[in-house]
């Protein structure tokens, strides 16, 4: 049986661990695809989500619409990810790390033993994600990174459907304009460019 948010969440706050962490699991690569998207290293968004997490589970009274939790999350994480940014990302500038997707743990080791997307792929992707409007880039990741569905992004962002639709319709135009002039370019010998191999 699939119980809403608001279910959940008077559930949690009545003690229930088990309602907790069905939101946790139901927000999870959202979260972290947020946190990485801020951090952009796989370890920091991982303590930036398992904070995130934290300080929504210890706020949750505080949470005014209980069927909206998912759009109460997105603030924290985004709260959290900038208040790690201001702390630590001079530390680590210049560091590039591929994008995460959702099924990064079982893939690592697929990818060791059999040749794939090459990190160059993924970091020219992540150069054209960059490019983009910055209230396109996180939609992007969720719904082409971490395979969220429309409704999860929407339910996790607070966004309309028909707002999420139009931005990765957009979002898409653009990413192919500037894949297809980056791969231009590495044609012409300007930039290294290899094509994803299956």
């Amino acid at each position: 049986m699939h119980r809403t948010e608001g279910e959940l969440v008077r559930k949690s706050l009545q003690g229930d661990t088990d309602a907790y962490a069905a939101l946790v699991q139901r927000y999870q690569d959202a979260v972290y695809a947020t946190a990485f998207y801020y951090a952009g290293r796989y370890g920091e968004a991982e303590d930036i989500a398992q904070e995130a997490f934290w300080k929504a589970y210890r706020n949750l009274h505080q949470l005014k619409d209980q069927e909206h939790f998912g759009a109460w999350l997105k603030v924290i994480t985004t709260r959290t990810a900038a208040d790690w940014l201001r702390r630590f990302a001079p530390r680590h500038e210049g560091y590039a790390t591929p994008l995460p997707h959702r099924r990064a743990r079982e893939a690592q080791a697929e990818e060791a033993a059999a040749p794939g997307v090459e990190a160059d792929d993924y970091a020219l992707v992540h150069r054209a994600i960059q490019k983009l409007p910055e209230r396109y880039q996180l939609p992007v990741v969720l719904r082409y990174v971490q395979e969220m569905s429309y409704k999860e992004i929407c339910r996790f962002t607070g966004s309309s459907y028909d707002e999420i639709r139009g931005i990765l319709n957009r979002a898409g135009k653009l990413l192919r304009q500037e894949l297809t002039a980056q791969q231009k370019q590495a044609e012409e010998g300007i930039i290294p460019w290899r094509r994803a191999t299956k």
